[in-house]
């Protein structure tokens, strides 16, 4: 027995038709472009609030930028890094068009760093110290701020702030056998200092607690002092790089040593004619040197 099964066909509209397929034809489907989102927070309004939020920071480091070296630059430098970290925590939970979100943390983040490099940059009471200027110059906390500004620039959102001047290093010396202080000389003794070291030093010579003299010597030469006095002098030498006159002292790589024996100058008369002394010192350590040193703190070296 077979058992014959009827078909229906269907037509694309999924409705029934004919066999022979002619069927409704089929509805295409279209979709409206989608309207660009509406921003978050009104730009204008994110303007005002950089403007509002940065300008305690810029009058600040314009204080900086005009302040001039010494306690002035250095309470200066105190209170644009406070401002400059009071801006960042602000900029942190400022409402911010989404465009700007990346470039509003960005912006956050170099302002710390910027605090931080203004706070380092603070002179220390040291003789040996560097000017703030040049250590802010050297300091890898502006560069992001100019950068993070940029990028705000760039999507309409002005970043108002004037960061302040810096200085290259400076490297001033002093001629060979220069006098930094030339006190009474009226002896024979003579005096040879040879600096072999890769660092002009300064030498000086006392008899207690006043400095009879103070001479420079640059690297890789000598000097001579003549008509030294008699008397037993303790001898002190600096060395490092940038002599500043006004701090009697290298402003970078300082280091202050003294040697542990004294220098002992002495004329006396003998037959045919006077004796007197002549010494040399070396600043270069060598292995079998007879002259050892200690460092000495830099509030001890002599004026």
């Amino acid at each position: 027995m077979a058992l014959a099964l009827p078909l229906a066909a269907c037509d694309s509209g999924g409705s029934g038709g004919d066999s022979g397929g002619q069927g409704s034809p089929a509805s295409a489907s279209t979709t409206a472009p989608t309207p660009s989102p509406t921003p978050t927070v009104d730009p204008a309004a994110y303007r005002r609030a950089l403007d509002t939020t940065l300008g305690p920071l810029d009058k600040a480091l314009r204080v900086v930028d005009r302040a001039r070296e010494g306690g002035a630059l250095n309470k200066a430098l105190g209170t644009a890094a406070t401002a400059a970290v009071t801006a960042a925590t602000q900029l942190d939970t400022a409402e911010t068009p989404d465009d700007a979100l990346t470039g509003n943390a960005d912006l956050a983040a170099s302002l710390r760093g910027l605090g931080r490099s203004l706070t380092d940059a603070q002179a220390d009471e040291g003789r040996c110290a560097t000017s703030p200027r040049v250590e802010l110059g050297a300091a890898d906390g502006l560069q992001p701020v100019r950068d993070a500004g940029s990028t705000l620039d760039g999507l309409g959102y002005p970043v108002h702030l004037k960061l302040p001047r810096t200085e290259q290093p400076k490297k001033r010396r002093l001629g060979n056998g220069s006098f930094v202080k030339d006190g009474w000389r009226g002896g024979l003794g003579r005096l040879t200092i040879d600096n072999g070291t890769d660092s002009d030093a300064v030498v000086s010579l006392t008899r207690g607690k006043r400095t009879t003299f103070t001479v420079y010597i640059r690297k890789g030469s000598s000097t001579t002092v003549r008509r030294v006095g008699d008397g037993t002098y303790t001898v002190y030498f600096t060395a490092g790089e940038d002599w500043s006159s006004a701090k009697k002292s290298f402003t970078r790589d300082c280091s202050f040593e003294k040697f542990d024996d004294k220098a002992n100058f002495k004329t006396v008369q003998v037959t045919g004619g006077t004796q007197y002394t002549v010494l040399t010192f070396s600043l270069q350590k060598t292995i079998g040197g007879n002259a050892t040193t200690t460092e000495v703190p830099a509030d001890e070296f002599p004026s």
